[in-house]
């Protein structure tokens, strides 16, 4: 938590603070009153402002969430204004924006992990989605976030465009946080239907080192039977995989799917973290 904190707050103080990019969230609302009054500590007014929203949700959430929340924005706000003293990294605000978002996503992704929450928008979100039933908990966190934003865009003390940079901070950070999450290995959940089964499972077994596993099908307009494999496979094995179905069973039909995370024999083992 404390590393995520001081990822985190990197990126306000070495490029989103002095690029004037507002980026949403509590410590972008922060961020923009300090932009109007310098003498306001972006980390010290986060703390304030997540207060009332901690109390809000307390109802909803519970004292022990409330408090590890709580935990985890006074460090963050901790961290923002004792790293203060630093200079900025760039004024280039489109680089501000990439490097800005990937600290900010470093930090997200190891709260996500280890399962701490800064609280503030995401909160609020949770709170209104409880008041408004028909929008669900992201819908209400975008609009929170979409709120900021947008002040931050009308303000004089922000700079131009300040949407688009905002939106390319929030790309980066949810793909560096997804990175962490899930780890660099990726693989391919792959189903092939086909009537020469055993046989590309069998070629299969033989020439990589993954399980098949096969199912029965029938098909629904045909009303004939066919074999179903399941099979996941590395990226880099996936052309092999293409080929081999292909000199089998050039009528094969065969779905590809991104799998986000695979445990078990040949892939991540069950007692290891990704």
């Amino acid at each position: 938590m404390l590393i995520g904190c001081v990822f985190y707050a990197l990126s306000v103080v070495l490029f989103l603070e002095p690029c004037k990019i507002v980026a949403g969230g509590v410590v972008g609302l922060s961020t923009l009153f300090h932009l109007l009054d310098e003498r306001i500590p972006i980390g010290l007014i986060s703390i304030a402002i997540n207060i009332p929203i901690y109390l809000l949700g307390l109802k909803y959430t519970g004292w022990k969430f409330i408090l590890r929340c709580l935990l985890t924005v006074t460090t963050l706000g901790l961290c923002t204004d004792l790293l203060a003293f630093l200079p900025a990294m760039t004024d280039d605000p489109l680089l501000a924006s990439l490097y800005g978002g990937v600290l900010q996503g470093i930090g997200i992704g190891l709260f996500i992990r280890f399962e701490f929450s800064s609280g503030g928008t995401e909160l609020l979100g949770r709170v209104i989605s409880r008041w408004v039933k028909v929008l669900n908990i992201p819908v209400c966190v975008g609009i929170c976030d979409a709120i900021i934003v947008i002040i931050g865009t009308l303000n004089p003390t922000t700079i131009e465009n300040n949407i688009l940079y905002a939106l390319i901070v929030v790309f980066v950070s949810t793909k560096i946080s997804e990175l962490i999450l899930v780890g660099l290995e990726k693989s391919k959940l792959c189903i092939i239907i086909s009537n020469k089964g055993k046989e590309i499972a069998q070629t299969l077994i033989e020439k990589s080192p993954r399980g098949v596993t096969m199912l029965d099908g029938e098909g629904m307009y045909s009303h004939q039977e066919r074999d179903v494999l399941l099979t996941c496979v590395k990226n880099r094995q996936l052309t092999q995989l293409r080929q081999i179905v292909h000199e089998i069973d050039p009528t094969a039909f065969v779905i590809i799917n991104d799998s986000v995370e695979v445990r078990g024999k040949g892939f991540t083992a069950w007692d290891k973290e990704i």
